[in-house]
């Protein structure tokens, strides 16, 4: 499966600050794009496990990026929290609900599960990443406090690790802790050692821009 190390264009279907903040890291070119597909019917029309739902929500996402740009390396991902009880847990979406997810994760250990899907000239890597996360037992006046300071509405979990919400933080285990802010990037490394035949260091300054209509800036 491995092509030979040439210089794609590189797509990342989000425009989620978050995940264009760790691919950045990278110091590669790269456009950041809107996914065409619709997340929620994806959501409700699909039955399998949270490991498999969000391997499939990143998929879509890469893949509707992809057939309108074909000659790219399209990058897709996708983040869902999985409650004690099982129950997935969407992006809170307002400080309420922020709050009433933290007091349900509350002295308790929840898995955060990070799906990747990277397609380039046909080929698809997939992976995903599982991280479990315990949170100390939480005060209502700490939660409130939290919540007012880091904004976690459009997180899945309402927490942000890389701010104020470590602290909210009992454990983290996990393989690729770099998973947890959005964009699993131990395994995005071996997408590209896959797809392109070299690391992504060894693409440094070779890759060309891709005009979309959209920067990463």
């Amino acid at each position: 499966m491995t092509q030979s190390a040439e210089s794609p264009r590189i797509i990342l279907a989000s425009t989620s600050p978050y995940r264009k903040k760790q691919l950045e890291s990278w110091g590669l070119p790269f456009a950041a794009v809107k996914p065409t597909c619709n997340e929620e019917d994806l959501k409700t029309s699909f039955y399998g496990s949270p490991q498999e739902l969000c391997r499939h929500l990143a998929e879509a996402k890469a893949q509707s990026i992809a057939q309108l740009h074909p000659e790219a390396l399209v990058i897709g991902s996708d983040q869902i929290a999985v409650a004690p009880s099982g129950v997935v847990l969407d992006k809170p979406g307002s400080s309420a609900k922020a709050a009433a997810q933290l007091r349900q994760l509350s002295g308790h250990t929840h898995s955060l599960i990070t799906g990747l899907a990277v397609i380039y000239l046909g080929q698809t890597f997939r992976a995903h990443e599982v991280i479990e996360v315990t949170l100390r037992d939480l005060t209502i006046e700490e939660i409130a406090a939290y919540v007012a300071q880091d904004d976690p509405w459009d997180c899945a979990g309402a927490y942000k690790l890389e701010q104020l919400g470590i602290c909210l933080v009992k454990e983290i285990k996990g393989r690729d802790p770099s998973s947890i802010q959005g964009l699993p990037m131990m395994a995005l490394s071996e997408a590209f050692l896959e797809l392109l035949g070299a690391l992504p260091f060894q693409l440094k300054h070779r890759l060309p821009l891709i005009n979309t209509g959209e920067s990463h800036d």
